[in-house]
């Protein structure tokens, strides 16, 4: 049961606002290595507790009680109820709670502010028409609360710049596709290819829009699955990328992006859509989840970071380069090279290893 994704937007931004750090969630919060638990205590983070309350009383204090109490050595910033069903529900809640944590108030359920949600997580913030009604009453009730009062700023060293003498993708320019079919752009990583010195050129495969006259291609995440019968269509694009790829000019791809460079994607109905056939298979979509976690790779150019999150499946005649790592040592995702073409399920963290990323984007 964890905070639910209604409230996250809205809570992250107040806190960016006030230049502090909030780690929220629930379920989630001692999972993995390392867990949110584990990150909160390493930085000294104050946690806040976000529940989802629509179908319980009494027994919130319960869950509170043990989440509080299962590890030691973490700050409590308190708890927030959501979805709760009345105030009278938000009072019985409130008096569940384990003596001296501090109650921050209850969003009451309200459907016309919920943020509709997909298998990979929220629907694009594009694609709602009224996304910015939604989460200012999402704002209005968040002001009835007592989050408007923040724990203390948490201070971090600054991380290092990259500095004008040493931008190795200085005077290089990257393609990325960005679209509803390749939106899983981090900010940071755009930051990172920036910092680097390189010159950004975004183009829309779904619009048909050519491939950018360009040193490398990104092929971020996203949903292709979603537009596969559009992007089949886009014969022209597949001709050059491959065309790029030919010429021995860096092309990476994580996840959505890989999905699209092999023969055939696959359907959570079952039909075949052919994609641009750059790396021999198929990819092929299914209703529960594939892989979920953080991953780590050690490539030729260095050791990235990373995540991965996605319901299809590769079937391929190729044999990886090498494997990423989960924490605890696990073999990961494949990654796949044919000359310059770097592709895995992977979302790479380029902040990780700034070099190493330069190096994956220079000829």
């Amino acid at each position: 049961m964890c905070g639910e994704e209604e409230g996250r937007a809205r809570l992250a931004a107040a806190a960016a606002e006030a230049d502090l750090i909030l780690v929220e969630g629930v379920m989630g919060l001692y999972d993995g290595q390392p867990s949110t638990a584990d990150i909160a205590r390493r930085y000294g983070l104050p946690v806040l507790l976000v529940i989802d309350a629509s179908s319980i009383a009494q027994t919130f204090g319960a869950l509170v009680h043990g989440l509080t109490t299962f590890q030691p050595g973490l700050a409590f910033q308190g708890v927030l109820a959501n979805r709760t069903g009345s105030p009278a529900h938000a009072g019985l809640l409130e008096k569940s709670l384990p003596a001296g944590l501090r109650w921050c108030g209850a969003i009451e359920r309200d459907e016309a502010a919920r943020l509709p949600e997909r298998h990979l997580g929220l629907v694009a913030a594009a694609e709602l028409s009224d996304v910015v009604p939604r989460i200012d009453r999402l704002a209005d009730r968040l002001a009835l609360t007592s989050l408007g009062e923040l724990p203390p700023p948490v201070s971090f060293a600054g991380h290092a710049s990259t500095n004008s003498d040493s931008q190795p993708l200085r005077g290089r320019r990257i393609a990325v596709a960005r679209d509803a079919a390749f939106c899983f752009l981090y900010p940071a990583n755009l930051e990172t290819l920036r910092a680097l010195g390189a010159e950004l050129a975004f183009f829309s495969p779904l619009s048909r829009e050519p491939l950018p006259p360009c040193d490398a291609v990104w092929l971020p995440g996203g949903y292709p699955e979603l537009h596969a019968a559009a992007l089949s269509l886009n014969t022209a694009l597949w001709e050059q990328l491959g065309a790029h790829a030919a010429a021995s000019k860096p092309l990476v791809a994580e996840c959505g992006g890989m999905m699209v460079l092999f023969e055939r994607l696959v359907g959570l109905d079952g039909a075949a859509h052919p994609m641009a056939g750059l790396l021999g298979g198929t990819t092929t979509m299914h209703p529960r989840l594939s892989a979920l976690g953080p991953q780590e790779v050690s490539l030729p150019e260095g050791r990235l970071r990373g995540h991965t999150f996605h319901h299809s499946t590769c079937s391929t005649p190729m044999e990886p380069v090498t494997r990423a790592t989960s924490p605890d040592g696990r073999a990961g995702e494949a990654v796949f090279r044919s000359n310059r073409v770097t592709a895995s399920y992977v979302h790479l963290y380029f902040a990780s290893n700034p070099a190493a990323t330069a190096q994956l984007f220079l000829r």
